[in-house]
């Protein structure tokens, strides 16, 4: 592969902060490097600046001028994140740390670990607007959100897309002119998508091109090693790219939403790249890797494509609940072409049990997979289901016994192929083959199971590819490497844990088999841990994780003026019960360990507090999902008061009524702000969304 086809973007940059304008400058004359080193332009290109009006928001380049330099203060920044509009103002959205991961061909990747929020408003209002209580709260979410995420950019390297879709995009572009990187980014992995709305407005419809400012970011996991195998150097890459649409976290996503987009959507792409063996025979050079020839290998995930949800209620398997709508039909049946259109042939592999609790799951998925092969053409030509029940296959331990999985697939695998391009001497890359189709696996979460999966499907491609290069004899496999083995798995279990806190809050669960190739008594120790933490976190922390996702990416948007603050309705006395309980078990836990005076009385006083223990425990568990952490922006109140057609587990823990359940919002402000997954369905849909959100908010009064 040549080099991209792309202008190049700024990288440092000098922000100068007046009362009324940020200036941003770049740091350098250089603005950018190609695959074959730096690339230089015209220092007055390079040195224009971009100036945004604190007033009005506006955006121009080339106005520094009208800065009293040397007065300002100067704050040094790698990137723009883009503009969010809040409760009282935008914000621009910058990074201001990064840490160095790897050089991918010549090309540096960064992780961003430090970003700051600018307000676009006059300095002697900016106080006031940062102390307003939903501001506050507001902008302590989206701190939450850009802190706790893997967000990774490169300013020469397009990290959204893979090698196969940066060859296919450099043979189209061949002979035009030079793309921004934003503009070559795929839309699904473009995370701050939504957040450069504004830079983009303005450089397609404002007469302004921002390009050299926009910075694509990639939400997800890049890891990089250097190995042999027989004296051959190669870098072995795992990049793992999460989808900005229904982005969201275990129980509050789940599914598809109406325009075919299903939660917890990652690819995976698993690269090696080497050098081509001397064509005279003479010594391969050692200690560095140019990467002339290059081997990718891609699969994905994502949640069971229906419409479902499990309601959180204190209980440590939440209810089931599948909603049969009649738009389901169509939006599997999007689902699908997308991924058809993307990737080509989708093999879709469901790891859910076929009995007790995931069950209606994988009914109401076949159900469907049925209907949509039945009724379209490239669906039934395209679109291959296989089950695996893996739990009762790999029961015991025998995580092993995911060979067998393997076996199913390798004669479709053969055919589907893989990425693989040489370029031993000249500029333009030879393909010499092409991946026509993806494995698109899930479990219930599509993290434990699917991660085991997909690093055995990783294993036997590798082993595909290495000999298929002459890398390895035909005989041979990586297993047979203990060194190159060990850092394999190993990646792969650190990838498993990157997407498992991303959407659960803990590493992956089995992480011991990914690592070492066994399953130990010491690793089911770790999990059991690692349940007990996803139990707290996904009932009483991840609510505002989930706004946090819904503001970066869009999926709820702050109406200017419109907030009100984030108050808790909650009956007294239910508020009042979990300070009850502690209390109780606090005078329970003094009776037992204090010195006392009598056991009589101390028999009392026990009674007394175990009472109100046992009371105030009760009513909690009766009303579960009253003291869940719930989302507060977009609360789920369709899942939760759903009645219609589906399958769905006896209802448990849910109280007496929705206030009870979502207390989080007054009824104003829900009935404002909150119509159930509006933002998710088409405008075919909205005016029946109003209708219900109506109905529900006098139900509710």
């Amino acid at each position: 592969m040549a080099s991209l086809n792309t202008l190049p973007l700024h990288e440092t940059l000098n922000l100068y902060v007046s009362h009324n304008a940020y200036v941003f400058e770049p740091a350098s004359n250089t603005a950018g490097h190609g695959f074959d080193g730096p690339t230089f332009v015209n220092e007055k290109e390079v040195r224009e600046s971009l100036h945004v009006d604190r007033m009005t928001g506006k955006m121009s380049l080339n106005e520094t001028s009208q800065i009293p330099f040397g007065k300002e203060k100067v704050i040094t920044c790698y990137g723009i994140v883009g503009v969010l509009s809040l409760a009282t103002t935008d914000f621009l959205l910058i990074i201001t740390s990064r840490t160095p991961s790897c050089r991918l061909l010549s090309q540096p990747i960064y992780l961003a670990t430090d970003f700051r929020l600018l307000p676009l408003s006059p300095l002697s209002t900016s106080a006031a607007i940062m102390e307003h209580p939903v501001e506050k709260e507001l902008i302590a979410l989206v701190e939450q959100g850009l802190k706790s995420g893997r967000l990774w950019f490169s300013y020469g390297w397009d990290l959204t897309n893979t090698l196969q879709r940066q060859q296919d995009a450099d043979e189209q572009g061949r002979g035009k002119a030079a793309l921004p990187l934003w503009k070559r980014a795929d839309d699904r992995f473009f995370w701050n998508k939504y957040l450069m709305g504004k830079m983009i407005d303005y450089t397609e419809n404002g007469g302004v091109d921002l390009s050299r400012f926009i910075l694509p970011i990639m939400y997800g996991s890049v890891e990089l090693r250097s190995t042999a195998l027989h004296n051959r150097d190669l870098l072995f890459l795992l990049i793992s790219r999460r989808s900005r649409h229904r982005a969201g976290t275990r129980y509050f996503s789940r599914g598809l939403d109406f325009q075919g987009h299903a939660s917890n959507s990652n690819e995976t792409e698993q690269i090696v790249l080497f050098d081509p063996l001397p064509e005279n025979g003479g010594d391969l050079r050692r200690g560095r890797v140019d990467g002339r020839e290059r081997l990718s290998f891609v699969q994905t995930r994502g949640s069971v494509p229906l419409f479902w949800a499990e309601v959180n209620n204190l209980r440590y398997k939440p209810d089931l609940q599948i909603m049969d709508y009649t738009e389901t039909a169509v939006a599997i049946k999007t689902h699908l072409h997308d991924l058809i259109n993307i990737y080509g042939h989708v093999f879709l592999v469901n790891l859910v049990n076929q009995k007790g609790h995931e069950q209606p799951v994988k009914e109401a998925f076949e159900k469907y997979m049925s209907l949509a092969a039945s009724s379209d053409p490239v669906i039934a030509e395209k679109a291959h289901y296989v089950y695996f029940d893996f739990h009762h296959e790999c029961r015991k331990l025998r995580f092993d016994r995911i060979s067998l999985l393997v076996d199913r697939l390798a004669p479709d695998l053969e055919r589907m192929g893989w990425f693989h391009s040489v370029n031993p001497t000249s500029s333009d890359p030879t393909v010499l083959s092409r991946q026509g189709g993806v494995v698109r696996s899930n479990c219930m979460d599509c993290l434990d199971r699917t991660n085991v999966s997909q690093s055995a499907l990783g294993k036997w491609a590798l082993n595909k590819q290495l000999q298929m290069a002459g890398v390895l004899s035909v005989k041979e496999s990586i297993e047979d490497h203990d060194e190159f083995m060990t850092m394999f798995r190993h990646v792969w279990a650190d990838h498993g844990d990157t997407v498992s806190r991303a959407y659960a809050g803990t590493g992956a669960l089995k992480a011991d088999y990914t690592r070492t190739g066994k399953r130990s008594k010491e690793g089911m120790l770790e999990d059991g841990y690692k349940s007990i933490m996803r139990y707290i976190r996904n009932n009483f922390f991840d609510g505002d994780r989930q706004d946090a996702f819904d503001i970066l990416t869009g999926a709820w948007v702050a109406k200017r003026g419109g907030i009100p603050p984030l108050t808790d309705t909650r009956p007294l006395l239910m508020r009042a019960m979990p300070y009850v309980l502690a209390f109780a078990l606090t005078m329970i836990l003094a009776a037992v360990t204090l010195p006392r005076t009598s056991e009589l009385s101390i028999y009392s006083f026990l009674v007394l507090w175990v009472f109100l223990a046992f009371f105030s425990g009760s009513y909690i568990w009766g009303n579960g999902t009253s003291y869940v952490s719930w989302p507060r922006l977009n609360p789920p109140l369709e899942v939760l008061s759903w009645s219609g057609a589906g399958a769905r587990s006896i209802p448990r823990g849910r109280g007496l009524s929705l206030d009870s359940v979502i207390p989080i919002f007054s009824r104003k402000a829900r009935n404002r702000n909150t119509l159930p997954s509006a933002h998710a369905r088409p405008a075919v849909y909205k005016m029946e969304e109003v209708e219900l959100g109506k109905r529900k908010g006098a139900l509710i009064d």
